[in-house]
């Protein structure tokens, strides 16, 4: 008995199986790559090869992404590592449901959606809490996720301005060992909330906003002794506030406001001596209502596939250097 038979899967639309199979059949040959199975292409059909899951596994892929692609979902490479990831772990996941979900539209006509369940998750909470803790490595789009989300707030009325704060330094605020006034002190700490802004804003709209104040970007001890109401509020890098800090942004939302605080637990900076805000807002806040805590991995990473082979080869590094005793 042959395990390794022939699955044939046919798309009624010519155009788009075209667009499914990508320039050359890369996108097959990219599917099968990761799936570990062969797949090959005859007009507007497929015939897979392999492992009976495996093979099962790619059908599914190809199946979903053509019925995104009938939808008007223009399905880009990292969007076929996004669906075989997804897949892999749960091939009950709907992908329209995730990929389809437009948060906002850039000043590019790009579509930002979650890519997902985690982002997913993720998006729905900052729908429906007022207050959402996003806790997880670097790449899995917390920041940029809420950072579309108040921007979709503030062009649809939701909120009347955004406020996006972080901590000014890794170790605390100690400012004034910085070279220039304090602008030119805190901006290189606050320069990738400005990246993701003018990635979905046209950099002269973000700059009248920020002048008339409705777009509001500064270092989390502004914070201290304001009352935000209708604001869309994000707090950064928020592993590295302390207790004191985190309480204070806290306690500083007000009515018809939401607030998004992201950081990676991992990653702290402080001194020894100082706890993160966020690790105690972890321990102590998830059973408030009306406070949600979404978690991500390193399987939520959304940047090049080259970041993420990067990180595992440092990874792999590490590990070794542990197995043989070094530091």
């Amino acid at each position: 008995m042959d395990d390794n038979k022939k699955t044939k899967v046919t798309f009624s639309d010519i155009e788009l199986s075209r667009q499914l199979f990508g320039e050359q059949n890369s996108n097959l040959r990219k599917i099968g790559d990761a799936v570990g199975v062969a797949i090959h292409a005859r007009g507007n059909s497929v015939f897979i090869q392999g492992d009976p899951i495996a093979a099962s596994l790619a059908q599914n892929v190809l199946k979903q992404l053509y019925s995104l692609l009938k939808s008007g979902y223009p399905v880009y490479p990292n969007d076929i590592d996004y669906a075989v990831r997804t897949l892999s772990k749960d091939d009950r996941i709907q992908l329209r449901d995730i990929f389809m979900d437009t948060v906002y539209i850039t000043s590019k006509k790009h579509a930002i959606t979650p890519k997902s369940p985690a982002q997913k998750a993720y998006i729905d909470a900052m729908r429906n809490f007022d207050i959402v803790f996003g806790i997880g490595p670097a790449g899995t789009g917390k920041t940029y996720l809420a950072m579309a989300m108040a921007v979709a707030a503030l062009s649809k009325g939701q909120a009347s301005r955004i406020i996006l704060t972080r901590p000014a330094v890794e170790a605390g605020e100690a400012l004034g060992f910085l070279p220039g006034d304090l602008t030119e002190k805190v901006d290189p700490y606050l320069r990738p909330l400005y990246d993701a802004l003018h990635d979905m804003m046209r950099f002269e709209k973000v700059s009248n906003l920020m002048q008339q104040g409705v777009i509001e970007v500064a270092p989390i001890a502004f914070m201290r002794g304001r009352t935000l109401n209708d604001s869309f509020i994000i707090l950064d890098e928020a592993q590295n506030t302390t207790s004191e800090q985190m309480k204070m942004f806290l306690t500083r939302i007000g009515f018809t406001s939401k607030a998004v605080i992201t950081g990676d637990i991992t990653q702290v900076d402080l001194p020894p001596d100082r706890s993160s805000g966020l690790v105690q807002a972890k321990n102590i806040l998830q059973d408030i209502p009306g406070i949600e805590f979404v978690f991500f991995s390193k399987s939520d990473v959304v940047r090049h596939k080259l970041v993420q082979d990067i990180i595992s080869a440092y990874e792999q590094l590490d590990a070794s250097k542990t197995e043989a005793g070094h530091p």
